[in-house]
């Protein structure tokens, strides 16, 4: 049998370790403020959009107003996947994942 694999091509790597995304300490701290800060207010803004479409909950069903119900939606959506994004970012001095658990436990 033969080994359809080339000598010296890089296999992919597995999909814990390509999530991470390794940027300076400087960049870091940029992106974990304002992707913070944006999504903190995202999801305020979504959520006075959804009280303001249903008048405090008070509004009957057929009152809302849906377009406005669906934007506040939306813009929690955005929020929160804004800020799941910017969790996939670290530095070099942050070490690794804590998927890799090659290193030994030093709590004991």
């Amino acid at each position: 049998m033969t080994d359809d694999r080339s000598e010296g091509v890089d296999e992919p790597e597995p999909a814990s370790e390509t999530r991470d995304v390794v940027v300076p300490l400087r960049v870091y701290k940029t992106v974990t403020v304002f992707s913070t800060l944006f999504a903190v207010a995202a999801v305020v803004g979504g959520f006075l959009l959804i009280d303001q479409a249903t008048d405090r909950a008070t509004l009957p069903t057929a009152e809302i107003d849906p377009v406005v119900a669906i934007a506040g939606i939306a813009l929690i959506v955005v929020g929160g996947g804004t800020y799941a994004f910017s969790t996939r970012f670290r530095t070099t001095e942050m070490g690794k994942s804590k998927d890799d658990a090659d290193e030994p436990s030093d709590n004991g």
